[in-house]
């Protein structure tokens, strides 16, 4: 993935990135993704109505990545929708996901591509999407996160991955919750490999136990509901991102 300041201007009325966002733009998409902290999973919001407007707050509040995640659309209407993504995220200087099909990665031209555990294997994802995508995985066991941070490094590694669901959620229905021992053992793990690529704690955090993944060792959350489902979602993102300031 070539991240540049061309693909992700900050311009000269956007609201500010966050700090050291758009300064290592042009260091790639490894750099963007050690510099991001707060990264969104938001659905089409067929209900409200408003997702331009919600994912522009929830960006102009501090969100650094933004993945669209809509298992009940079809491939034409999220595609409609991974477009004024992008033109949002460009305009702010973030970055944007597709998550689970390559096809739609490809297609959308995002530069973040998420699989699952049982998604497309990382090998088939990288040819896929070839160079054009930073990669990143679930992940939901001490193996599991062992074999991530085996997988990161070369053009055909993972680019950074998620380590949960660290309390129940309704968007992991039947997923049983790690709690924050995993995330305590990610960072230790991570820390010994010399934190190769990011990785993110997710699942069932909001303003309530977000301090306690950030006492676990977690410096990047993803979250759901705790932007998707408040009454002011940039006010919400900033919140969470003053708590993992501690």
């Amino acid at each position: 993935m070539n991240v540049s300041a061309s693909s992700l201007p900050a311009g000269p009325h956007a609201p500010a990135a966050p700090a050291g966002i758009a300064e290592v733009a042009n260091a790639g998409h490894n750099d963007a993704l050690k510099a991001a902290r707060l990264y969104l999973c938001t659905d089409a919001r067929t209900a409200h109505g408003d997702f331009a407007e919600f994912v522009d707050a929830a960006f102009a509040g501090g969100v650094d990545i933004i993945q669209l995640r809509d298992k009940t659309i079809e491939a034409a209407e999220e595609l409609d929708l991974l477009a004024a993504l992008k033109e949002t995220a460009v305009r702010h200087g973030r970055l944007w996901a597709v998550n689970d099909r390559a096809d739609i990665a490809v297609l959308s031209g995002a530069p973040v591509f998420h699989i699952g555990q049982k998604d497309l294997p990382l090998a088939a994802a990288r040819t896929l999407v070839n160079g054009n995508a930073a990669i990143g995985l679930s992940s939901h066991t001490t193996g599991q996160v062992d074999a991530a941070l085996a997988a990161t490094g070369g053009p055909s590694g993972l680019d950074y991955f998620c380590v949960g669901p660290v309390w129940a959620t309704p968007t992991k229905p039947g997923r049983a919750a790690v709690g924050p021992e995993l995330v305590k053992y990610a960072a230790d793990a991570s820390g010994q490999a010399g934190d190769p690529v990011p990785w993110f704690a997710i699942g069932g955090i909001d303003h309530g136990n977000v301090r306690e993944v950030v006492a676990a060792g977690a410096r990047r959350i993803v979250v759901v509901r705790a932007i998707t489902e408040a009454a002011d979602p940039a006010a919400a993102a900033a919140s969470l991102l003053g708590a993992l300031d501690g």
